[in-house]
């Protein structure tokens, strides 16, 4: 009923932190702490394309089967205090559950891209120092 809006709270919050770090980094001209190659403003922005996206995707989805509607309260489920209880539920269990996901996929790919990075950028090293 409205689960993706715990995502879209994970995603307002990592857009403004996006915003502050790529400020940083502008401001030291580094690529950021820790990485090799990347920033962590452009890794963030991947954790926020994916939140976004499913975000958007699941509020069509809910539009369509007509639990999102145009007026007040916009959520059906807010009309009758039973329904009200379930979509809390619904919040607290699928909506925590889909950030948390989205979140350590996000992870697992800065993971990779860091550790594709690091061998690129071992690689030239070691092919010049065994001419």
């Amino acid at each position: 009923m409205a689960c993706f809006l715990v995502p879209v709270g994970e995603a307002i919050v990592t857009t403004v932190a996006q915003k502050v770090i790529a400020k940083k980094e502008k401001n030291a001209g580094s690529a950021g702490r820790g990485t090799v190659r990347g920033k962590w403003s452009q890794r963030l922005g991947w954790l926020n394309n994916m939140l976004w996206g499913g975000s958007f995707l699941l509020c069509l989805e809910h539009i369509w089967h007509g639990e999102i509607v145009p007026w007040w309260p916009f959520l059906t489920a807010m009309k009758n205090p039973e329904d009200t209880r379930v979509m809390a539920h619904e919040i607290a269990t699928y909506g925590v559950t889909m950030a948390v996901a989205i979140t350590i996929i996000w992870a697992v790919i800065c993971m990779v891209a860091e550790l594709r990075a690091r061998a690129q950028a071992k690689k030239p090293a070691a092919e010049s120092g065994g001419a």
